[in-house]
């Protein structure tokens, strides 16, 4: 909405002022939003929300194609360098593109062709009124992982006519939100999915981004190296440690908080209608909320238990200024994660234990184990 620019433009120029660049996302849930005045394609129900959606009539597709430019105008106005289309991961644009959802029989679906039309006039529509000089990432579902899906085929044709409808890049969707095919838990491996985009190259003259299960920067500078993308993306390791960027480039990367891909209060928060935070870092979305200052008075404490609590506790008090001793009986840190750790798909929990070893050197807890 335009008086949602002032408030944006506080966000965009706090990064702008920190040396950064920021693109905003548009995204449509399309039958996957969870009220009853859902809209799709097709009056087909998701089997993951109770609502069945509203068919888009002509008019009403045309209608979303300018929101989606008007918004993209407005992101620009409010100082952002780009937008990322969302046209994967099953919302809207990624339901017009498969039969699965669209069993439409007029110029908005039927045939590949007319399928993908929706998300080809959204990015051509968007470059038109934002201009030349304004980034537009469309991000691809390049593995659908459902029924009646897209098949590869469909998939590179679709990336050829973003391309030239105006995006300056492409990022990889992979899976519906209703795939039962596992794609970001811990269980799967990391950089599991970069193959496909690797695959895309050569398709198309504009740069590449993968993503998912890209938690650690040894994992994103093999899979540059490797030539599978020419970018990685990310999203919950930036929960779990804000200063994942700053750690990797000063060679840091023992500090980064790791994330575990556990979802369990990002996602399974949002699913909730909850605000999302971060297993492993609590502050996360609580920063204004949660503060952690210099204490006026430095104090001597003794943290007994280095499980993580007793670990965030010590750590924690030692970054304020106090003198922390950690009394653990085991020889070992890390409690009950050190069980949760041998759990077969649960092997990223070691990576919190490693964090919080770095931790304790970095702040001079007094760790006495045994």
């Amino acid at each position: 909405m335009p008086w949602h620019v002032a408030r944006h433009r506080k966000l965009t120029r706090a990064v702008h002022a920190g040396g950064g660049r920021i693109c905003m996302q548009i995204l449509h849930a399309g039958r996957y939003g969870y009220h009853p005045l859902s809209v799709a394609p097709s009056r087909i129900k998701s089997p993951i929300t109770p609502f069945t959606p509203r068919a888009l009539t002509g008019f009403g597709v045309e209608r979303t194609i300018s929101a989606f430019a008007r918004c993209a105008a407005l992101a620009r106005e409010a100082g952002y360098d780009g937008v990322e289309i969302m046209g994967s991961e099953g919302y809207l644009i990624n339901q017009f593109l498969a039969t699965r959802s669209n069993q439409r029989q007029d110029r908005w679906g039927g045939s590949a062709e007319r399928r993908m039309r929706f998300a080809v006039e959204i990015v051509r529509r968007t470059r038109a009124r934002v201009g030349k000089d304004f980034i537009i990432i469309y991000r691809l579902s390049m593995l659908d992982l459902v029924e009646d899906g897209q098949n590869w085929d469909e998939i590179v044709r679709l990336a050829k006519a973003v391309e030239m409808a105006g995006a300056t890049l492409i990022n990889t969707g992979i899976g519906w939100h209703e795939a039962r095919v596992p794609t970001i838990v811990t269980s799967v491996p990391r950089a599991a999915f970069t193959w496909v985009t690797r695959r895309l190259k050569g398709e198309v003259a504009i740069p590449l981004i993968t993503t998912n299960r890209i938690n650690m920067p040894e994992v994103a500078e093999h899979v540059l190296a490797a030539g599978d993308a020419d970018m990685v993306s990310m999203a919950r390791p930036l929960l779990a440690d804000p200063q994942w960027v700053a750690k990797a480039r000063n060679g840091r990367g023992s500090a980064i908080n790791t994330c575990i891909a556990c979802n369990q209060a990002c996602l399974d928060h949002v699913f909730e209608n909850k605000r999302a935070s971060c297993l492993v870092n609590p502050r996360a979305c609580h920063e204004t909320e949660l503060l952690i200052n210099a204490s006026a008075q430095r104090k001597r404490y003794a943290v007994v238990g280095a499980g993580p609590a007793g670990l965030a506790c010590a750590t924690t008090l030692a970054e304020r200024g106090h003198t922390v001793t950690l009394v653990e009986r085991d020889a070992r840190i890390g409690g009950q994660f050190n069980l949760a750790k041998r759990i077969p798909g649960k092997e990223e929990f070691a990576e919190t234990l490693r964090y919080f070893e770095q931790r304790i050197a970095d702040t001079d807890v007094d760790l006495r184990l045994g």
